[in-house]
Order: structure tokens, then sequence, then C-alpha cells
């Protein structure tokens, strides 16, 4: 009897023992994968020395959960207030153009743990309607972030609305602006493709491009078609230039973001004072959509629209070359007013 007592208590030691062991192997385990999930961007000394300027680590938490709570209306005023959230105007605006890849420029800004965007274009300064509802109602349609944070929202319209440059300049003179540009004729033809999409989807029939970029009477490129008008970057330029100085502006490369996005934006980030936060492991190409998706942590992961990258239709060799001729001599202009040359034909 007292044998198998002594048997029988060895085996549970055994088994209490082989539970210890486990239990301290899975938290050896647990705190080494803790310790791999550590956010993308440390915060430590991200704006100075510590406790000086620094966003607290849950920052980055709540950038992809409390914040995007507080975005749909579900946190409560003591919530907001006991985590020191704010709707901040921006201080940059992705000002234009549109077709040049602006939601793709803010969603890669918005990898940056002290960046945090508007996700819908407010429209603001462009629309007379909004604007009248005062700066106010424009800062309440700002998301919840830290004060340390910067708030960037975009609206391709108002590179091309005259009445903006001035309204901006009223709200903050020394706002930083955005601009993001592809090769002129390139883009007109994807502003076009939008459009006709939109036809189609509502079983409406619309002319070709070569129709409305070519005036039949003269044969000559058709300046009052939008898509044309709007790629001529320097007219629009040269409005915002009677209120903001050149340095104010950071041009983008929108062809150069598609295919190699991550110079463009330590670009951006530079010319934002922020610091470098955005690597290419923030960034990796699906092949089945052709373009770079975002990877915010080791869980989430995004790519863009499928709206995004339509296949544009065939155009005429000879519009498409008259095209760019028109355009050469505004490229030029645009290259030396802004400093920053492009291999546009």
């Amino acid at each position: 009897m007292l044998f198998k007592q002594q048997a029988l208590l060895r085996q549970k030691l055994f088994v209490l023992g082989s539970l210890a062991i486990g239990s301290l192997l899975y938290l050896v385990a647990r705190v080494g994968s803790l310790d791999r999930l550590q956010p993308l961007c440390p915060i430590d000394g991200r704006f100075g020395p510590r406790g000086q300027d620094e966003i607290p680590l849950r920052a980055l938490q709540f950038k992809r959960g409390l914040l995007h709570e507080f975005r749909k209306g579900n946190a409560t005023k003591e919530q907001i207030r006991l985590h020191n959230l704010v709707q901040q105007l921006p201080k940059a605006i992705i000002i234009g153009v549109r077709k040049g890849g602006t939601r793709a420029l803010l969603e890669m800004l918005n990898l940056h743990p002290a960046v945090v965007k508007a996700s819908q274009e407010i429209h603001f300064f462009d629309n007379d309607e909004n604007y009248a509802k005062g700066i106010e109602w424009y800062r309440k349609k700002m998301p919840f972030s830290y004060p340390h944070q910067i708030t960037i929202e975009k609206s391709p319209a108002y590179f091309i609305t005259e009445e903006v440059p001035e309204r901006i300049y009223k709200m903050n003179s020394s706002i930083k602006l955005l601009i993001i540009v592809r090769e002129p004729t390139t883009r007109a033809i994807s502003d076009y493709t939008q459009v006709l999409e939109g036809k189609e989807r509502k079983n409406k029939t619309y002319y070709k491009f070569e129709k409305l970029a070519i005036d039949p009477n003269t044969c000559e490129v058709n300046t009052k078609y939008k898509a044309v008008r709007t790629s001529i970057y320097t007219k629009h330029l040269e409005r915002w230039l009677k209120y903001f100085p050149i340095e104010q502006f950071h041009i983008v490369d929108g062809d150069r973001l598609i295919t190699e996005p991550l110079p463009e934006l330590q670009l951006v980030e530079k010319f934002l004072n922020l610091p470098p936060r955005i690597s290419q492991y923030n960034l990796y190409f699906n092949a089945t959509r052709g373009f770079y998706c975002l990877r915010f942590n080791i869980v989430f992961n995004k790519c863009l629209a499928g709206s995004k990258g339509r296949i544009h239709p065939e155009v005429d060799t000879s519009v498409i070359t008259k095209l760019r001729n028109f355009f050469h001599p505004f490229n030029q202009k645009f290259y030396q007013i802004t400093g920053r040359t492009f291999n546009w034909p």
C-alpha cells in the first residue's frame, strides 16, 4: 500500500513538474513573441529627448483601434478627455492633382505613426456651401489625434479651384502643401477613364477621348476640356504662388510613387519635418494587383481599392503626340518654378 502511495505521489509530482516547465517555456516564448511584436516605429527619441514632445506608446495602438472607434462616433466625451485626444486643423493638405495619386499618397503617409489622415475628402475650401459653415465645422470633420500628431487631408479639386488658395491662406498662411503629379497626357487619359467608367455603370454612352481632347473645328488641343486644363499644372500653381512661397509646396512624382514608392515617401517625411519611420517593410508589391500594398504591422495589411489602376482605353497615337507637344512648354515652366524635373515627353 505504501509503495502504491509513493508511486502515485511521484506520478503527481511528475505531472505538476511537467506543467510548471511547460508554463515556463510558454512564458519565455510569449515574451519573445511580444518582443518581436513591438511597434514598427519605436517611440523612444521620436521628437527629441525623452519626455519632451513625445507621443505615448499607446498612440500606435489607438491609431488603429480606439481612434477608429472615435471616428465612427463611438467614443464618449470622457474617453476623449482621458486619452487627451483632439480634433486638429490639418498642418498639411494634399491639394491635388486629380488622378495623380492623391489617395495612394494619403494612405501611404498614414503608415507614419505621427500622421493621422482624414478618411474622406472634406471639400471645405472648394465648396461654397461647406465653406459657409465655418472653420469649426471643418475642424469637426477631422479625425481624433494626439496633440503631437499631425492631421492631413486631401481634396484634389483644391488645386484647380480659384477661390481655394486665398481661403487656405486665411486659415493658415504657413501650412504645408503637397501636390502629386503624373505625366500630363497619362493623367488626362486616366481622368477620362474614371468618368467613362461612371457613365458605363449607368448604361450611358460617352464620347471617345479623342473627340473631347481635340477641338473638331481647329484640330488643335481643346483647352476647354477639363481633363486637359487640369494637366496644365503651371497655370494652377501660379495662382497658388500669389499667396504661398514655393518653399511651402512639395511636388510628389505620382508615376514614381507607383513603381518605387519609398524614396518619394522619404522626401515627404523630410518636407513635413517628420522623423523617418516609413521603411521598405511597410510596402510590399502585390503581383496580382500590380501595385504596392501597405503593411502597418505584423497582422494588419491594406491594399488600395480595386478602382485604382484602371485599364486605360487605347488612344490614337497622333492625339497622344499632339497632347504631349501641347503640354511640353507648360511642363518646362513647371520644372523651372518647382525646381523638380520629370522625364516627361
